[in-house]
Formats: structure tokens, sequence, C-alpha cells
């Protein structure tokens, strides 16, 4: 049905994004450096989405700070790397976006700098399969960490705001504070720049937070673009076919705003809603992302035509699962350590431990949907290495009330715990035990990549990932399949255009981060693989949304 004219719109701009998180951000940032006028409206009472509350990594291959570094990279060996981890798995993953993907990087990147974001390399952190023709070892940069306190009444409404100070090239170091020295370097450094902050006023913040307070900066404050909070879409405004405006609902009222170039929905994913969660994935979904992502604005773009894709998938991994009243916590280095391993309920190994988070829930979707799943570490795990979901002795005791977490002194014992076969759980920790002395996991090659190594003790030796489980007492913690966020959502063109069924192109919708169907298929090539996409999708789009065909 055509929508009321221009004239009977409470409010217009040139564009008008949906959703507050990183590819949202990127987008209001292509549109002022363009010279567009720009409203961000969210739907929460709070701004930033996953974005703010992830490690604030953007996967950039071939980006300017690595021609600075002259760290060699290729546009050639990106999409070289890209055909063999993606693949070709559907529209979203097409040679022409992925293309788009690589070209848009240095824009991107220098745009932002421009506008006073800086940023740094995560020289250290590898693609996910370095070893693939094509991968390297620090494509992932992020933004340095920087004072928050600029952000005036704003930081009270970002999402998870804590000013902390950490880098996400800090975390792999940080694992192993006190178990090596460059641990321990590492930690005094991460101290030092935390008491330097105090020390000098300001609130210091990193990762997620620094990226959204980075955008937050140099949109909200120093261009005054207005950002709408508790405003959620209601629908797209339609007239002759193309999008030409919103109505969203605020203050108790429904206000139409037209958008006279496009409007962008990154609204993110619907991990947060256990009905979609059951009808595409077959399970309620253990969530780390925005609580706000119910995919309200998926269905209102379905509605409108747009094609969807990639909805029977997520960004996976393995958390721990929630305590009563917590949130499960997504483990990443924690599942890595040596002295460690995962089993399923009989007790046994299902895959290497080490891999990437997404493969690693895909196995665990693949071999047991239901779980249960366990982390079991050693004495020498527990006293070494950080484990970032056992920091506040209260969680760690409603843990164990709640079956979560159990201790016992030996592995016979544990296995009774959990509800494992003693015999099986010991039989799987005496043959991981031998892979331990031998350097070389003859089940599953853990240790095998460089990406396995990154968090892993190069003190342990023959194999940093392997370490024999033999000193007591003994931990398990129940883990459950968990993701960052979910990957299906509207299909869009190479410049973040909303399509059709049919491939053709909505007029004047758009469509990028989680709300769209990720470029990246079913696996995550690099450390930021989320984030960086939808920053650069976003771009592109406003992009598009400058010209005069826009």
């Amino acid at each position: 049905m055509p929508g009321p004219s221009e004239q009977q719109f409470d409010h217009t701009y040139d564009v008008v994004v949906v959703g507050s998180g990183a590819a949202g951000f990127a987008t209001a940032l292509g549109a002022v450096d363009a010279g567009l006028s720009v409203l961000i409206v969210e739907g929460t009472e709070k701004w930033g989405g996953s974005s703010a509350m992830s490690g604030g990594g953007l996967w950039l291959p071939d980006n300017p700070l690595m021609e600075r570094d002259g760290a060699g990279d290729s546009r050639e060996e990106a999409l070289a790397y890209l055909d063999e981890t993606v693949g070709d798995v559907g529209r979203s993953t097409s040679r022409e976006r992925k293309e788009a993907f690589v070209d848009g990087v240095a824009d991107l990147v220098t745009t932002a700098e421009r506008h006073g974001m800086r940023f740094s390399r995560g020289k250290d952190y590898p693609d996910y399969y370095p070893e693939l023709p094509g991968g390297k070892i620090g494509r992932s940069i992020e933004v340095e960490p920087l004072d928050s306190k600029p952000l005036g009444d704003w930081w009270h409404t970002l999402r998870s705001a804590i000013a902390l100070p950490a880098k996400t090239d800090d975390v792999w170091l940080l694992g192993r504070a006190w178990s090596t020295p460059a641990g321990f370097v590492r930690g005094a450094r991460f101290v030092f720049r935390a008491l330097g902050g105090v020390v000098t006023g300001k609130r210091l913040v990193g990762i997620g937070n620094a990226l959204m307070t980075s955008f937050g900066r140099a949109l909200l404050v120093e261009r005054e673009v207005p950002l709408w909070l508790s405003s959620p879409l209601e629908d797209l405004v339609v007239d002759g076919g193309r999008v030409v405006g919103v109505r969203v609902r605020r203050e108790g009222r429904v206000v139409t705003v037209g958008a006279t170039r496009g409007v962008m929905l990154a609204a993110g994913g619907f991990e947060s809603n256990p009905d979609w969660r059951q009808k595409y994935h077959g399970i309620d979904g253990n969530p780390s992302g925005n609580p706000g992502n119910v995919g309200q604005v998926i269905e209102i773009a379905r509605e409108a035509g747009a094609a969807l894709e990639l909805m029977d998938d997520a960004w996976w991994g393995a958390s721990v699962e929630a305590p009563p009243g917590g949130s499960p916590a997504f483990i990443v280095g924690e599942r890595s350590m040596p002295y460690s391993i995962m089993v399923d309920a009989r007790g046994e190994r299902f895959a290497n431990e080490s891999e990437s988070y997404v493969d690693l829930g895909h196995h665990m979707l693949a071999h047991d949907k239901d779980g249960p799943y366990w982390l079991v570490l050693d004495a020498r795990a527990q006293r070494r290495y950080l484990q970032t979901f056992a920091m506040d002795p209260r969680a760690v005791k409603a843990m164990r009330r709640a079956g979560i977490a159990h201790r016992a002194g030996t592995i016979a014992e544990l296995a009774g715990a959990i509800g494992a076969d003693p015999a099986t759980l010991q039989r799987t920790v005496r043959r991981f035990n031998g892979f331990a002395r031998t350097g070389v996991d003859g089940d599953f090659g853990r240790g095998n990549s460089a990406y396995d190594r990154y968090y892993s003790d190069p003190l342990v030796r023959p194999n940093p990932n392997l370490g024999p489980l033999e000193k007591g007492p003994f931990v398990a913690y129940r883990v459950v399949i968990g993701d960052l966020g979910t990957k299906g959502g509207v299909v869009t063109d190479a410049d973040g255009r909303a399509l059709r069924e049919d491939g053709s192109v909505i007029d004047g919708l758009y469509a990028a981060g989680n709300t769209s169907a990720s470029v990246m298929g079913r696996t995550y090539p690099g450390p930021g693989s989320t984030i960086g996409p939808a920053t650069v999708f976003g771009l592109r789009a406003a992009r598009r949304m400058a010209r005069a065909d826009g």
C-alpha cells in the first residue's frame, strides 16, 4: 500500500538507520561523510548493540594498517582465502559480494580515520585457517583504548558500558599472565594502562566499548547526529514500490520519518527469540549478544518482499551454561589451554577443543545438539590460566549449586558427579594424556594450526595446546551450544541493497550486519568476521545512497 507523501512525514532525513551497532554507525558515518542528513533509531533503551558487547575486532584483509606496516597481503590472496574458507553457499556469498567486501576495506579504514577513529593491528592474531591458501596472521584491527568521558550523557546509555581499557590482542597473553613471562609483561602493561587512565582523569575503555565509543564520539558528539532510543521500528513506508521512510514507535506514539535516499536495516539478528531459534535452529539457544535482537526487523523486511538466507545458521561457539539469573559465558581461550579437554555426556572427546568457535559449535550441533558437554581441567589449568567465567567466587558458588560446576579428587569421582561413565572418562583421559606426552593429537589434531597455538602455553612441550590431566583436584564445567549472534537475514547485493527472491532490488531498502545474510557464509575466516563485513557493507550502502542512482 502506498505510503504518505513526503509532506505528511513527521520528520524527514536523507538516510534513516534502524539499529545502533557497528553496521548502523558505519552507515551513518558514510552518510555524514557524504554530506547527507541521517537519523539513527534504536528499539531498546541502550545503544551500541552486540558490537558494544563484543571483542571489538574487525577482520579486514589487505587493510591500510597492514600496508603501512609492510605486512604482505593482497586483494588476490584475500579473495583466494575467502574462496577456500567460505566457498559458495548461496547468494550472500557470491563472488561479487566477496570482492565488494575486500574492495571496501580501505575506504572504511581511511574514512573512519578521517573522522578521528584510531586503529591498531592485532599483529599476532591469525586467521582461523591460516594454513589454507591466502591465509595470514595479523589481518584484524581494533580501535585503540580511548577516553569515554567525551561521550557525556551518551555513556550512560551505551550497552554493557565497562571502563576497562583491554585490547583484543591482550587477551591471548592475559590468559597466562601468571604462568609465562610474556603473559606477565602483558598483564603488567594492562595494569599500567588502566592506572594511567585513572591518574590522568580519563575513563578508558577498550574492545567493543572502544569501537562504539569512537563511533559515538565522531557522530553523536562531534556531528550531533540524532539517535532515538526506545524507538522500535513498526513498519516501512513504501510508495510506488520504493521504501521512502519508516514508522517507529516513540514515546508512546507512532512517528513517521521520511528517508529521501534510503533506509538501512542494521538491527541485529534473532538470537534472543526462542521461538525463532526453535523454528530455524532446533534449539532454544544460549546467546551472548544483545538481548534486544529478536528478529522483528528481519520479519518487517520479509513482509516488504526481501529474500532471506542462512536463517538456519549462527556465529556458533561453546559457552559455559548460565547460572540462575546469570548469562552464558562464551569461551575461546579457556578451552584451548593445556591440561584441559572437552567431553560429551558419555565422557568422550568429540572435536578439537582449540579449533575456531564456529567450527566447534557446528561440531557440537552435529554430535549432540542437546548435550550436555563438559570442560574438564586439572589443577594446573585452574592455577596457571585465566578462566574468565570463574573469576567471581559468587558465580562459581552459584554454578556449583546449580550443578553446572563440579569438583573431585579423581577422574572417576568427577565422572560420577557429571553423570558420565567413570570407565569411559578415565579411558578418554588416558588416551589424551598419551597424545600430550608425544605432542600429537591423533584423534583431532589439536595444536596443529597456528590458530590453535595462539591460545596456548609455549612453555608446555612438545605441544603447547596439550597437557596431561594428572593433577587433582579436577573440575568440570557444563558447556552448552552458544553463539555471538545469528547469521541469517536479508539477502543483499554488493552495496547492501535488499533483494527480492527474483534478484530484483527493493529500491530504498538496505541491510547490513546480522540483519543481513552474511558474506562469510557458514564459517568464520578470522577474528572480527562479523563486525568487519558489517561496517564495510554499511559504508558501501551509504556510498550508494549518496549517489544520484542510490
